[in-house]
């Protein structure tokens, strides 16, 4: 008998400390999401919708901003708001999220004799210091007098597809 009652007096003990760990678990430490504000970590991949790898910061340094203040493009921002420590998802963001639609103001006709590198071909990547910004663009065409150069960002007019894990919420 004494058995007995010493077996569910340990099983109540058990119980227990079962149920002011749980409480201790969900209720006593909040549970940390992110929020407009809250310095962020985070590992990505990012892919165009085929699957190819455009950039992974994967097995590297995490990527740190500030969530909600446009230090990201839309989508990626708006993806992370929400999601908690060490929580991964995929999203799928549309190129007005993204690096924005191909502007055709942005692809110019130059003359050959403005660059500094009179070998340029297509394909070459070349700068403009235009507005007191330094422009990457990439030469689309050449002929003896102009070159066709598109300043859009590479990303520009593609729908983008990033898994996310979020590895550190700062408030």
């Amino acid at each position: 008998m004494k058995s007995i009652h010493l077996a569910i007096t340990l099983v109540v003990i058990i119980a227990v400390i079962i149920v002011v760990a749980a409480l201790y678990l969900f209720y006593l430490i909040p549970s940390q999401t992110v929020q407009k504000g809250d310095v962020v970590s985070v590992f990505y991949t990012g892919s165009f919708t085929n699957g190819t790898v455009f950039n992974s910061n994967v097995g590297q340094q995490p990527f740190n901003f500030t969530a909600g203040t446009n230090e990201t493009i839309p989508g990626f921002d708006n993806a992370v708001l929400g999601m908690t420590l060490n929580q991964t998802k995929t999203v799928t963001i549309p190129a007005n999220e993204a690096y924005g639609e191909i502007n055709p103001n942005l692809i110019v006709s130059i003359p050959t004799n403005d660059f500094s590198n009179k070998t340029i071909k297509v394909g070459s990547v070349v700068t403009d210091n235009a507005n007191g910004q330094q422009l990457q663009g990439v030469v689309l065409n050449v002929n003896a007098t102009n070159a066709i150069v598109n300043f859009n960002s590479p990303l520009a007019g593609q729908t983008l597809v990033f898994q996310i894990k979020v590895v550190g919420i700062k408030s």
